[in-house]
């Protein structure tokens, strides 16, 4: 399947939710598994930039100081 995108064919919040629900079990099936690649990604990319933007640093350190002091178990 071949789609294009253009902004003439935008569709608002409430026409997704139409077309969603107007999928057969089959294609909300499909729809359900490339969401939660598409998600996964979407996760995966924000946490890659906020990494590099230095967001997470406060919070690995806090970790790390944690795990030196004896403050972490075994999971």
């Amino acid at each position: 399947m071949v789609v294009v995108y253009s902004k003439e064919f935008e569709m608002t919040m409430q026409e997704i939710e139409q077309a969603v629900t107007e999928l057969s079990q089959k294609e909300l099936a499909r729809f359900r598994e490339w969401f939660e690649e598409f998600d996964a990604q979407a996760w995966d990319d924000q946490i890659e930039r906020d990494a590099k933007s230095g967001k997470l640093d406060k919070i690995a350190e806090k970790a790390i100081q944690d795990y030196r002091a004896g403050k972490a178990k075994e999971l």
